[in-house]
């Protein structure tokens, strides 16, 4: 089991949340079902395929780019703006790129920082509070490598954190690299007390040897999560053991890789640099 805390920057507003990663169970195979498709084309949809000329960065009408340090998960690396860590690669992927430098003398909780990375997020571009979110991606591999695909409640600023909502679509820690981790965190329900299970791929695959697809099905009162199409995990209040359901507003969705922290461990002799988390499109379907 392990338990995690992670200090959520929010984009380009002043308000900070901490967020946590649940003690978790063991992770198991999924058997393998048919994802729900959502098929109530409302309002909110979104799709981003990252095309565009090699090393541009993303497209900001889309998504915002964090800069900063995370002292309440220990993580170690700074997260830097524009294109220095989140470019495309021209094939149509976003690869965001964990780097062991400070080119620019940065400065992170326990002193001059070891590592660069990029974190983005829709934040007052795009939310959505239902419907089908997905991207397909191929992880990084190592020791102290984080990667994420998660969404917050939009609400942060004035709720804070866990009362806005968290989902947690996709998390792989290195040492587990066949295992995402899937979760939700709520009041009542956060940091050691959130809501997850595991999917681990068949046959000893790893998730850095390929693409992966990675989703939710959301309606305001249940989520389902998938892997590939195939469903390991569904939840509803029934799960909240009478704690508040905060899943019913609008949420932005995030995409990052750390290096380190409380949950991963920090990388080690073994890890080699740089590491990549390449996106081939992040989309949301039948939003609202």
């Amino acid at each position: 089991m392990r338990k995690t805390v992670r200090n959520t920057v929010i984009g380009l507003l002043s308000a900070t949340a901490l967020a946590a990663t649940p003690w978790l169970t063991a992770p198991a195979t999924a058997t393998p079902t048919t994802a729900p498709q959502a098929t109530n084309k409302a309002a909110a949809e979104f799709t981003d395929n990252f095309d565009g000329p090699a090393g541009s960065g993303v497209d900001g009408s889309k998504w915002g780019v964090e800069t900063g340090d995370n002292v309440n998960n220990h993580e170690r690396q700074y997260y830097t703006d524009g294109n220095k860590n989140a470019a495309l690669d021209g094939n149509g992927n976003l690869v965001i790129t964990a780097r062991k430098e400070n080119p620019a003398d940065y400065n992170c909780w326990y002193g001059r920082c070891e590592y660069t990375s990029a974190r983005l997020n829709t934040s007052q571009k795009f939310t959505t509070a239902s419907g089908h979110v997905e991207a397909r991606m191929k992880l990084p591999q190592g020791q102290g490598m984080w990667p994420a695909f998660w969404m917050l409640g939009n609400d942060i600023g004035s709720a804070g954190w866990p009362n806005c909502g968290e989902i947690d679509i996709m998390e792989n820690v290195g040492f587990e690299p066949s295992t995402v981790h899937g979760t939700l965190h709520g009041p009542g329900y956060s940091g050691s007390g959130g809501i997850g299970a595991g999917y681990t791929l068949p046959n000893g695959g790893k998730f850095s040897d390929a693409f992966h697809t990675f989703a939710i099905d959301w309606s305001p009162n249940k989520i389902t999560w998938s892997v590939d199409g195939n469903v390991y995990q569904t939840r509803t209040p029934a799960d909240l053991n009478g704690n508040r359901w905060v899943f019913d507003h609008p949420f932005y969705i995030i995409l990052n890789l750390a290096v380190g922290g409380y949950w991963p461990g920090d990388p080690d002799g073994n890890t080699s640099f740089p590491q990549q988390l390449v996106v081939d499109y992040v989309k949301v379907t039948g939003g609202s």
